[in-house]
């Protein structure tokens, strides 16, 4: 329980984006990005610990593509947080990620790959293999309930803080860097698994 809170609780690429998408969409519109990210993750540990990770121990190369594939669209999304709620080229981003992007999304993020091999890891009994990841997937679906629903509502709460403009941009700037910052822990370092 602990491991899951602190997992969900430190900031990473999901809380970073609902963090601004609450705070630019509010908690309602950002709803189904909120949902999506919490099933998606538990489908991603599901997948990891009956499997997957096995995958990626005979695969290195397409372990690391997805790293790659990760860390550019992580890039990419932080340069829209950067550019939201602005006129400018950039693109701005008129409505949050819906349930499948959010999902989805669980597939390339790197600290959900790094925190779901580090509990199926740990936390995983081998003579008990499917009562304890199912143990494993129910304790991350509570607790990213928990978190991932605090830094929703953070962000929204902020809103009447940050009504002007250039407070706006001030804080999706700084969310995109943290995002950005988040990746350097993959690229630089390798993850085992």
């Amino acid at each position: 329980m602990a491991f899951t809170f602190v997992a969900g609780i430190t900031p990473g690429p999901n809380n970073i984006m609902l963090f601004a998408s609450g705070l630019n969409h509010g908690v309602k519109k950002s709803l189904p990005h909120y949902f999506g990210i919490c099933i998606g993750f538990i489908f991603l540990v599901a997948a990891i610990g009956f499997g997957l990770g096995a995958i990626f121990k005979q695969s290195p190369l397409l372990h690391q593509i997805l790293k790659i594939v990760g860390a550019i669209y992580l890039v990419y999304l932080a340069w829209k947080i950067a550019c939201a709620s602005t006129a400018s080229s950039c693109g701005d981003i008129r409505y949050p990620f819906t349930f499948i992007e959010a999902a989805l999304f669980q597939w390339v993020n790197p600290k959900a790959w790094v925190i779901s091999i580090g509990a199926i890891a740990t936390f995983s009994i081998p003579s008990n293999i499917i009562g304890s990841i199912t143990a494993i997937i129910i304790m991350y679906f509570i607790m990213g309930l928990l978190t991932m629903g605090i830094w929703l509502t953070l962000g929204s709460t902020l809103q009447r803080f940050l009504k002007s403009e250039k407070r706006k941009r001030i804080f999706n700037i700084s969310m995109a860097i943290l995002l950005v910052f988040s990746i350097i822990p993959m690229v630089v370092g390798p993850v085992s698994l």
